[in-house]
């Protein structure tokens, strides 16, 4: 359980996340991923992470039954300051960032995918940010690097979910395939990156950063105050006393999707 980093061919790391049952990560689980993924692109043999996940799916989100047993605002500081690294890890990541989503990917999961380079995702997966419901804010700056600006705001105002396909058809999923292939495609998208030349995809890196229309890191930091303030008025602990009451639905769908 925890994060982990394995070499399976030359030039690609895989950093897993496993903290079961759904890999809603607690505040040093968000610390831990960020130095993984930091350490991996900062390896010189290291052209492409994989970033990917075991157990039921990619990423459920901040662990709220921490910050619900925390006296205080540390963990819901320790869980802002945690996920805005983990993002940021991946952004700034020293490589490309190929991610592998199985299942639900909500939350800190958009904010992970959302920051990755090129998505691979399993037939299965959704993907969401159901914070309104969690007495949150925060990640429609990665949201809107999936989605069309509307779409983002309609599904971050409903929370409901989108599909694979749904975001393979608007272009940011990079190819969807059935569950048991998934590493596999992530592999061998990352394989043809890692083919590259090492210190010109660093390069490469750096340069397609350079050029984003949007600070990903500040506009993020921007969402994190509303939460905070969302805390302080109160109204984060009265809905997140509902916290697993009701589902998301599928875009397009209609279709509730549980966590």
């Amino acid at each position: 359980m925890g994060v982990s980093t394995s070499a399976p061919e030359e030039g690609v790391a895989v950093v897993t996340v496993d903290f079961p049952p759904v890999n809603a990560l607690p505040v040093q689980g968000w610390y831990d991923l960020a130095a993984a993924v930091r350490a991996a692109g900062a390896d010189p043999k290291v052209r492409c992470v994989v970033l990917t996940a075991a157990g039921r799916g990619f990423n459920a989100g901040v662990d709220i039954k921490e910050v619900q047993r925390t006296q205080g605002h540390d963990a819901l500081i320790g869980a802002n300051r945690g996920c805005y690294e983990a993002f940021a890890a991946v952004y700034d990541c020293e490589v490309p960032v190929v991610a592998a989503v199985h299942g639900f990917c909500l939350g800190g999961g958009i904010g992970l995918v959302g920051n990755a380079d090129a998505i691979v995702a399993s037939e299965d997966a959704t993907f969401g940010l159901p914070e309104l419901d969690r007495g949150a804010l925060g990640a429609a700056t990665h949201l809107a690097r999936l989605v069309p600006q509307h779409l983002m705001r309609a599904l971050y105002y409903t929370s409901r979910t989108a599909t694979a396909a749904e975001l393979h058809r608007h272009g940011s999923v990079w190819a969807v395939v059935p569950r048991e292939q998934l590493l596999g495609s992530a592999l061998e998208l990352a394989r043809e990156i890692a083919a590259k030349d090492g210190y010109l995809i660093r390069l490469a890196k750096a340069a397609i950063n350079g050029i984003d229309p949007v600070d990903v890191r500040r506009s993020y930091r921007f969402e994190q105050g509303f939460t905070f303030e969302a805390n302080l008025s109160g109204v984060a602990d009265r809905v997140r006393g509902t916290f697993g009451g009701s589902g998301t639905r599928n875009a397009g769908t209609g279709k509730e999707h549980r966590s």
